[in-house]
Formats: structure tokens, C-alpha cells, sequence
């Protein structure tokens, strides 16, 4: 089934942070379609695809183990996107098949600029390669039933990109995200929303705009400026999930507490919560007060719950799972 991408807003996907209980909230507020955190290609490889029937989740495990790489939802089927980084064709065609039956689509991550990523030839490091991205691409193409997508950054002059650009869109995806920024640019450095507006004029496939939305008015704004089909959202979002909502961002203490109770119900790992959590809080707050302190102190989903107040909720959600043996 076709993602049709015009008209959409997009959660991005952001290490650590685009689990399931945080895709699931931002879907709650209004996002159309949410990204997955990047996975490599090889951690894949050293997986089994699971059914969790206590969850009512499709769980990826590192083989032989309970370590839950990715875990997905009926839920989110129609909307979640598998974001992987890859630096060869053929292993993230057989990644690829070990995930496409359970999500929305594949994407390629040719953006990453954090040294884990280059270092292995993916993520950025793929930007100077396009016929490296021509084999992936095609290769995926070619072999999934499932939408294939990818992810770039700018390159060093605005021709540069746009040659990129139609070299993708000749393989035949379904949409390019593109990160108005280039490798070397930091987050604080403005986002150039002209030179995505030079891509989108460059190609006819959906182009999706990303860099500096803040509030729900930026959505429409970066769309006039860009002319971008649909439009993706990362720290915005990250800091309050509500942006997605037409109707205004909730308080942030709401969206706080909605994140835990979300990562209570599908179970998620108590680190990568806390991690989340700290990254909330360190925007608006910071991590000496009572607040962080509490979160950095807490060992398990129990302990952020009673911190939060929902350690009644925590209890009713355990005790629903108790007769199938708990949560795994």
C-alpha cells in the first residue's frame, strides 16, 4: 500500500527518541506519518521478527536475546516508516525484507552527520557517492513490495543538490526528504529553505521540507517557501509533540506525562524513556532541578511513573498483563 506523502506533516526520525510510544503520541497529536529512529543495516542482520502477543506488537529482537531493536504496532502500520543506515546494497535489501511486512515504508538515512554513521559510509557519507545511492536505491526498488524514500542533507552548492536529487528520483522513489542544512551546518545555524525550494522545482516526486519548525504556523509557512509537497518536524517535535495539533500545543507537563504513560503501555525501554525525557526537559528546564534529578535517578518505568503521578496506571496496566505472564 502506497504512502501517498503531499499534504502531510512528518514526524522526523531522531536516534534514541522515535520509539514506538513517542511515534504513537506525535501520531495522537496529528502527525501523519512518523519515522522510526535510524537502525544500521547489520544490527538487522542479527535479528528475528517476533510477534509480542502480551503487547499486541511485532517486535525485531537481537537473536537469542529479549533486546527489542524495533517494535511496531498494528496501530501505526499504515503511517510508520523503517528509517535504516546503509552502506551496501544487498545488506539493506536483506534487512529491508526482515522489517517491509510491517511498516509503511523504507527509508534511506543520507543525512546523518554524527560520526557513528560516516565513519561506517552511511548516512552523510553517502552524499558524495550517488552511484552507491543509485545501487541502494534501485536494488530496494527492484525487490520490496513496500515504498522506498530517503533522507538527504544539502550539498556544498544548491546544483549540486539538485543534480542529487534527480539522480534519486530517477530510481524510482516515492518521496526525498530533504534537511535544509548542510553536514558541516549546526542545529542553531538557520535552516536554508531556498535551496529546498530549489530541489522541489528540480523534481517531480514529493519533496518533504525539514529544518526549523517550531510551531503548527511553521508547517505552512516552510510549505510557501519551499513549495514542498509535505513538510517533517524533529527538535519541534521533540520538545513538545503537540506541535502536530491544529488546535495548539498542549502544556508541556501534559505531553510529559502522556510520553510516560505511553512508554508504560508498550513497555518501552526504561533508558531510551529517560533519554527522551532528559532531552524534554533540558529545553525548557534543566537537568539539576528536582525534575531531572528524579529522572536521571530512576532505574525502571515504576520509578518515572510514580514520579509523574501514574504509578496508579502503571499498576492497572501490569495487572491486565499478569495473566499472560507479564510484560517481556
Amino acid at each position: 500500500m502506497e504512502i501517498d506523502y503531499r499534504n502531510k506533516h512528518v514526524l522526523a526520525p531522531m536516534v534514541r527518541v522515535g520509539t514506538l510510544p513517542f511515534r504513537l503520541l506525535a501520531a495522537e497529536y496529528g502527525a501523519d506519518i512518523t519515522y522510526g529512529e535510524e537502525i544500521i543495516d547489520h544490527k538487522i542482520l542479527k535479528c528475528e521478527r517476533r510477534v509480542n502477543d502480551v503487547l499486541g506488537t511485532i517486535d525485531i529482537l537481537e537473536k537469542g536475546t529479549d533486546c527489542v531493536v524495533f517494535r511496531t504496532c498494528a496501530e501505526e502500520r499504515s503511517r510508520v516508516v523503517f528509517q535504516m543506515g546503509t552502506s551496501d546494497a544487498v545488506r539493506a535489501l536483506r534487512a529491508a525484507q526482515t522489517v517491509c511486512m510491517d511498516v509503511a515504508a523504507v527509508d534511506i538515512n543520507m543525512g546523518c552527520p554524527k560520526s557513528f554513521s560516516i565513519s561506517g559510509g552511511m548516512g552523510a557519507a553517502l552524499l558524495t557517492k550517488p552511484d552507491l545511492i543509485h545501487d541502494i536505491l534501485t536494488t530496494l526498488k527492484r525487490n520490496l513490495d513496500t515504498p522506498v524514500t530517503c533522507k538527504i542533507r544539502l550539498l556544498k552548492s544548491p546544483q549540486d543538490t539538485v543534480e542529487l536529487a534527480r539522480r534519486i528520483e530517477k530510481t524510482g522513489v516515492s518521496a526525498l526528504a530533504v534537511h535544509g542544512r548542510k553536514v558541516a551546518d549546526r542545529p542553531r545555524d538557520p535552516a536554508k529553505w531556498s535551496e529546498i525550494a530549489d530541489v522541489v522545482a528540480a523534481v517531480s516526486i514529493p519533496v518533504i521540507a525539514n529544518g526549523d519548525i517550531f510551531e503548527y504556523e511553521d508547517f505552512e509557512r516552510i510549505k510557501v517557501a519551499t513549495g514542498a509537497s509535505s513538510v517533517m518536524v524533529a527538535r519541534g517535535a521533540l520538545w513538545n509533540s503537540s506541535i502536530f495539533s491544529p488546535k495548539g500545543k498542549l502544556p508541556w507537563e501534559d505531553v510529559k506525562r502522556e510520553y510516560v504513560r505511553k512508554s508504560i503501555l508498550w513497555d518501552n525501554d526504561v533508558k531510551s524513556t529517560k533519554h527522551t525525557l532528559k532531552e524534554m526537559i533540558m529545553h525548557y528546564s534543566c537537568l539539576e532541578l528536582p525534575e531531572g534529578k528524579a529522572v536521571i535517578k530512576s532505574e525502571t518505568l515504576a520509578d518515572l511513573a510514580q514520579y509523574y503521578g501514574e504509578d496508579k496506571y502503571y499498576e492497572h496496566i501490569n495487572k491486565s498483563r499478569a495473566p499472560s505472564g507479564g510484560s517481556g
